[in-house]
């Protein structure tokens, strides 16, 4: 996806008649469905003007130009990308990162200096590490550059900054990043027009630009097939803007550690798919190799049996459960807590020694045991009585310590086919949050569609998986849960009308007929298809597509006020049972919010309650013409809303 592509010709065109953000404005309505902020529409008038600039000066007329090209698989955008061709490597493209800044100030984080925004001062990621991190994304996710056919090179454009030696942009530091990533200022037009000419001045006749606009892209790398070569410290993942950020920060902590002795919280939050996993297994993939004492930790036994059996068992001794904290007697070095929202009232369980039930709640046996703890959180994920984690509850017990706390938060996405736009109206659908994605343009990218039957849930996921994607059926906890029978197969549970199908088998099921997966594997084996996920199987897991039935567990009546959470519907005791009305339905809220957003490419809903369902399609919205292509104007869609 992008919101602009042309000519270099047809760009200076545009910019001289001062429409290319009228253009941009347009396109991202007709992409996102919600009008861009004026801040943003201000910036683009600014910045591209003064791209046009640079170009007139290196007289290029005959290359292509992209603007605000979404990265593969995220919702970040690159500025502006220019393609052409030149003697040595004929097709060329390069990517121009653009900043408003006039100053920077230096930063404690490596490879980070300090802008003032909006009154502001904030660490930001300095711009040729920006855009060195963008080039590398494409490289590795691009068919177009992972495939060498397009050499691909990237700088970043500072257009109302003034060349200062002396400023931290251009400090010792950044020497080796500047050479193979420069950051030109507003003064040295001529020398970025020069850096342009020598890689694109060649022609290109559309066919590069057709490519990057058009190719596909190399399937996303997800989490657990790649997690034992990234605890073998090999970079699969490349992390961007924010996550780099954090992680940089984290790291530049725990080198200081042992000179500064005082113990630091960092809170890491964001919404689903934004790569708090990603990044809580490349630190400690990063602190294993320097010989940091480390553990991770989460609250999912599937997730971590997971981690613990791909990569291995010495090194699956790095990853543990919140719980284990509670038997640290001398500090660790760093904690990094996945999924933190799942922290407990208290570590102990049936389970624990006599001598380690000290009373204390897990978040203080958490702070006692390390030195760095590095919370990775998503406050609405929250699904079952007992889970207390929140970026308040951590904040609190943090200055009862005196602790101090290092908040960042993560907004790039990374599932749903990077769309930011389906997570956020999934929040407003289910009234988690408001935000102004209110209707799903049922013709983007991520393949979101309600069907009107189980059996047709269940036949699309089983193409899909056909096709070589995972898949995965999931359901709210609306039936009850058998043991085995006495053969080993698992009863069909899961019913609506005459369809049926097995819940995955329990945690405790010790014989299991063939080709049944355990509980903690039925996300990873490919035999989990065969059965229905629930959110204790699916959380903290991603799919390229999911199929999720959503049960009378939660309905919605328009006469009734809106939401219902209803739980004589439900068979999950441990939500029902000892809990108001209210809470029940923030649970149930929270769990059909993490069903619904496990899809990297695609999610199809089946809704047993009809007026649920209408309520859905209501806040979904169709093209008048036939097929996927992009309305010209607004008045091009109709919604399903009544007037």
């Amino acid at each position: 996806m992008h919101l602009y592509q042309g000519t270099s010709d047809q760009f200076l065109a545009d910019a001289a008649q001062n429409r290319v953000a009228t253009l941009l404005t347009d396109r991202f309505f007709q992409e996102f469905r919600y009008k861009p902020g004026l801040s943003e529409i201000q910036s683009w008038r600014n910045s591209l003007s003064a791209m046009a600039n640079v170009l007139q000066v290196a007289d290029l007329r005959d290359q292509g130009v992209l603007v605000e090209l979404k990265l593969p698989l995220s919702s970040k955008r690159l500025d502006v990308m220019i393609t052409g061709s030149n003697p040595q490597v004929g097709a060329a493209a390069v990517i121009v990162e653009l900043k408003q800044w006039t100053a920077v100030q230096s930063s404690n984080i490596t490879d980070c200096v300090v802008v003032n925004m909006g009154g502001r001062n904030i660490d930001h990621l300095h711009p040729s590490r920006q855009v060195a991190q963008y080039q590398r994304y494409l490289q590795d996710t691009h068919v177009a550059f992972s495939e060498g056919t397009i050499a691909l090179d990237a700088c970043a454009y500072l257009h109302f900054a003034k060349q200062d030696p002396t400023s931290p942009l251009f400090g010792a530091g950044f020497s080796s990043l500047l050479a193979t990533n420069p950051s030109f200022t507003g003064d040295q037009v001529n020398a970025l027009a020069t850096y342009l000419d020598a890689r694109v001045a060649g022609p290109d006749d559309g066919s590069i630009l057709d490519k990057v606009a058009n190719s596909s892209f190399r399937p996303h790398k997800r989490l657990l097939d790649h997690v034992a070569r990234v605890i073998r410290n090999e970079p699969v993942f490349t992390l961007l803007d924010e996550q780099q950020v954090a992680y940089n920060a984290i790291m530049d902590e725990v080198k200081a550690a042992g000179q500064n002795k005082h113990p630091v919280a960092f809170i890491v939050a964001g919404g689903p798919g934004t790569g708090k996993s990603v990044m809580a297994v490349n630190l400690i993939a990063e602190l294993a190799s320097l010989g940091v004492q480390t553990l991770h930790v989460t609250g999912s036994k599937a997730f971590t049996e997971n981690l613990r059996k791909l990569v291995g068992t010495r090194a699956g001794a790095l990853f543990k459960y919140f719980r284990d904290t509670a038997t640290v007697t001398d500090p660790l070095d760093v904690v990094v807590l996945d999924e933190a929202h799942r922290i407990r009232t208290i570590s102990t369980s049936r389970f624990t020694p006599a001598k380690a039930r000290t009373g204390k709640s897990q978040i203080d046996d958490i702070l006692d045991s390390t030195r760095v703890s590095v919370f990775f959180i998503d406050d609405l994920q929250v699904v079952r009585p007992g889970e207390v984690g929140s970026t308040d509850l951590i904040r609190e017990s943090s200055a009862k310590r005196g602790l101090e706390v290092r908040e960042f938060e993560l907004q790039a996405q990374f599932r749903s086919n990077g769309s930011d736009s389906f997570i956020r109206w999934v929040d407003n659908t289910l009234e988690l949050a408001r935000t102004p994605q209110v209707l799903w343009p049922m013709d983007d990218d991520f393949d979101f569609r309600i069907v009107d039957a189980a059996p047709e849930l269940e036949r699309l996921i089983r193409l899909r998986a056909a096709e070589g994607a995972t898949a995965r059926l999931v359901a709210g906890f609306c039936w009850p849960w058998s043991d085995p029978d006495p053969t080993g197969n698992l009863v069909d549970d899961v019913k609506v009308g005459d369809w049926s199908m097995p819940w995955n088998a329990k945690a405790e099921a010790s014989r299991l007929g063939p080709g049944i997966p355990k509980s903690d594997f039925w996300a990873s084996d490919k035999g989990g298809i065969e059965q229905v996920g629930c959110v204790y199987t699916a959380q903290g897991f991603e799919f390229d597509y999911v199929g999720v039935i959503v049960g009378p567990d939660l309905v919605y009546r328009p006469a009734g006020g809106g939401w219902v959470g209803q739980p004589h519907e439900s068979r999950d005791r441990s939500v029902r049972r000892g809990v108001s009305d209210d809470e029940f339905m923030a649970f149930v809220k929270s769990t059909y919010r993490v069903l619904l957003t496990r899809g990297l490419r695609g999610c199809y809903v089946y809704f047993m309650d009809t007026p649920t369902r209408d309520f859905f399609l209501s806040r979904t919205e169709r093209p008048r013409s036939a097929g996927r292509k992009a309305a010209e104007t607004p008045a091009d869609y109709e919604s399903t809303d009544e007037p």
